[in-house]
């Protein structure tokens, strides 16, 4: 029996002991960052915003700053081996260190979420510039991931002290692309479950869906994902553990290139995912593929879409329905050479949930890619 869970309703306590104003910013460390950001801009439409490195007085690290409306990444490379960035990349290849939450308050956060148990990664550290000042704080959760506050309530320069405002020459026109939806974290076997505890002890997220290997699974392979949201459902990351199956998961697949649990998947949210996933597939962003007959019974499905089918159909876009309403979207391939990061494309018509219906369509194309690689 499916297990799937939605959870319409509030918070039962009357206090949000961290309250989040949303997604502030994702780092990566990657091997190259002026080329991901080449990448980053050209590929996604991200524009150049600020930049860190031996001329800001950052002697280890250079950093790039790129943003899309509410969309910021941070990406960021050593200058030297043999230190922390460098030994993260040759472990994990390019992908995400840094989910950073916006904050009101960043000592508060940092002090409520450690004496719940959540371990130190960054004791409330302020930074100030001729712009203001923004206060960091920080802790660990799954593989080396990590959560840092930011709250830059008085700050008015282009990213944060130890930055520059980064003017380029170059600066495509954006993709549409508007703010995180959502970040998915893959985790061990059976560390689903501490990781949903974790959430719910030490940063007050609820589980708000519920998915097994029942609703997650093909002929092949499977998983279990549960999703964590805070309050006011600004912040979603699902979790995802595998599960038993005749071959090996596109988990598991994740694991073992990545080497550790870590962040699989951020999801970009876009208001027209057809003008969206065209521009990006132009620029030569890769997408997962359905089978067309995906699309033969879709409208018996989920009922009326205000979208033309055939450019769906054209473009491989899923869709799938919720009490609330449907949701579009599509998943790119790994943007990296080994099969770990990718990201989702997703616009939401009313619907909360993530794509159930979608799940063994998308799933065999994932494994048609795994197959391709020999490690299905």
């Amino acid at each position: 029996m499916s297990t799937e869970t939605l959870n319409k309703t509030a918070h039962t306590s009357t206090t949000d002991f961290l309250p989040l104003q949303g997604t502030d910013y994702v780092e990566f460390y990657v091997g190259n960052a002026k080329q991901a950001a080449h990448f980053y801009k050209t590929a996604f439409g991200f524009q150049s915003v600020a930049y860190s490195g031996p001329e800001t007085g950052v002697k280890d690290r250079v950093s790039y700053v790129v943003r899309q409306n509410k969309l910021t990444f941070v990406l960021t490379t050593p200058l030297r081996g043999k230190n922390m960035i460098a030994d993260h990349i040759y472990k994990h290849g390019d992908g995400v260190k840094v989910l950073a939450l916006r904050v009101d308050d960043a000592r508060s956060a940092y002090q409520e979420t450690t004496t719940r148990g959540g371990k130190s990664y960054m004791e409330p550290t302020v930074l100030k510039d001729e712009f203001g000042e923004v206060v960091l704080s920080g802790i660990h959760t799954y593989g080396e991931t990590v959560h840092v506050f930011v709250e830059r309530k008085n700050y008015s320069g282009a990213f944060m002290p130890g930055f520059k405002k980064w003017e380029s020459h170059y600066n495509p026109v954006d993709t549409g692309l508007l703010y995180v939806d959502h970040c998915v974290g893959n985790v061990g076997w059976n560390q689903m479950n501490p990781w949903v505890k974790f959430y719910e002890d030490v940063m007050g997220f609820k589980n708000i869906l519920s998915f097994d290997d029942n609703d997650i699974s093909t002929e092949y392979s499977a998983l279990m994902s549960k999703v964590m949201s805070n309050g006011n459902g600004y912040v979603k990351f699902p979790i995802n553990e595998p599960a038993e199956g005749k071959k090996k998961s596109q988990v598991e697949e994740y694991l073992d290139f990545y080497d550790g649990e870590g962040c699989q998947h951020v999801a970009l949210a876009t208001a027209d995912i057809v003008k969206t996933v065209t521009a990006l597939r132009d620029r030569g962003v890769e997408f997962l593929r359905v089978p067309s007959s995906y699309y033969d019974d879709l409208l018996d499905r989920v009922g009326h879409i205000d979208e033309d089918l055939e450019p769906l159909k054209e473009l491989g876009i899923l869709v799938d329905k919720d009490d609330e309403g449907y949701l579009l979207q599509l998943f790119s391939k790994p943007i990296q050479d080994r099969p770990t990061l990718f990201f989702e494309i997703i616009q939401r018509k009313g619907a909360k949930s993530f794509g159930k219906g979608n799940f063994k369509a998308l799933f065999e194309a994932l494994e048609r890619e795994q197959d391709a690689r020999g490690n299905l």
